[in-house]
């Protein structure tokens, strides 16, 4: 009987043992590293998901794959300290600028873009900043006309209103839209009295330990004496960033924006910005733009269901998101699962990774998972 004791008593403590090394934690300087199995995902079919994804992918394969789970890294590329832009993935960081500003109390949602910005008001001043952050604006610059084949908002003069919008009420359609996201960069960044960058600096980026040196945002140069970073993440105007940063970025995110004990952006913002607010039906404001109707938050692409009535990635949780732009940089973030995926690369001229495949890859995660 003793020794039938003390074995439920080491049964016991090594139970307690897994549960606290699956305990959520943060990283310090660096990313505590852990065996997959540690986190309670199965090594052999992780490793069966990340060679699909790598055979999937373009040139860069999965040298830039970060792999997160609990606040430790279970697996990583040998080329995640690689710096570059991340193109409409900069869209997120926009969009986060808008939440801590409303943290704030220095706008609203429904705050007008002409409030702040005066040149918007003879053909857009019913334009709401939740208008921008959904792409419903309708917002056209001068200089909007296709570049080849990029019709989605490429003009060189963002800040220079078009007098006809793409359409109206502001609202009434989607149309993804590289230069209205740019006006709204302007439009936080007078709102906010400094660069966004600068905000986003202080606020998230260095309290989450973001390396200075390994994170950048571009920027348009000065308007009215403040610089303006670009919001959407076009013209060479992104976000420069190495993928072991951003997972900083998602696992904030996954947290519901508290970072050790400390909140750096609201958890009603967090659950905000990565819910649907762009619904199926809605019609399209542009036959080129790319299509986020059904699966659209305020900047994060969610799991929602698309016109064609497809689920965006099948056999991913419901409550999983992204932030995502060309060039195959895509940063998912899964609650359910704890877990954050980042892959950077500048590789889509080779191959561009699809939803399709996105989902299979996620599939196949979920499938390693054992708790």
């Amino acid at each position: 009987m003793k020794r039938r004791a003390i074995l439920v008593v080491v049964a016991g403590l090594s139970v307690a043992a897994a549960a606290g090394e699956r305990q959520m934690v943060f990283p310090g300087k660096t990313w505590q590293q852990a065996r997959p199995a540690s986190q309670g995902v199965d090594p052999e079919r992780l490793a069966e998901a990340v060679a699909f994804l790598k055979e999937n992918a373009g040139r860069d394969g999965v040298r830039e794959l970060v792999i997160v789970r609990n606040g430790r890294m279970i697996h990583h590329g040998d080329n995640i300290d690689r710096m570059h832009g991340v193109w409409s993935l900069t869209k997120s960081f926009t969009s986060t600028v808008l939440g801590l500003l409303i943290d704030a109390n220095k706008c609203t949602l429904d705050t007008l873009a002409a409030d702040h910005v005066p040149e918007l008001r003879e053909h857009y001043g019913k334009v709401m900043l939740r208008h921008f952050a959904t792409m419903t604006s309708g917002y056209y610059a001068v200089g909007d006309e296709p570049r080849g084949g990029y019709f989605h908002g490429p003009s060189p003069t963002p800040f220079t209103p078009g007098p006809r919008p793409l359409f109206t009420p502001p609202g009434s359609k989607y149309a993804y839209w590289d230069s209205a996201m740019n006006e709204f960069g302007d439009v936080l960044t007078r709102i906010a009295g400094e660069p966004m960058e600068q905000l986003f600096r202080r606020k998230i980026a260095d309290p989450i330990g973001m390396e200075a040196k390994q994170w950048k945002w571009g920027d348009f140069g000065k308007r009215d004496g403040l610089v303006i970073n670009g919001g959407s993440g076009n013209g060479n105007r992104h976000v420069r960033i190495t993928a072991r940063q951003l997972a900083r970025f998602g696992h904030l995110f996954l947290n519901r924006g508290r970072w050790k004990g400390k909140q750096l952006v609201s958890a009603r913002w967090v659950k905000e910005a990565t819910r649907l607010h762009v619904p199926a039906k809605l019609p399209l404001g542009h036959p080129k733009s790319p299509d986020g109707r059904g699966v659209y938050g305020f900047n994060w692409w969610v799991n929602g269901i698309k016109p064609d009535g497809k689920r965006k990635w099948p056999a991913a949780p419901l409550d999983t998101y992204a932030a995502s732009g060309f060039n195959n940089n895509d940063m998912f973030v899964v609650p359910k699962w704890n877990l954050v995926v980042v892959r950077l690369g500048v590789d889509q001229s080779s191959k561009k990774i699809t939803d399709e495949t996105y989902g299979r890859f996620l599939k196949l995660i979920g499938e390693a998972m054992r708790k």
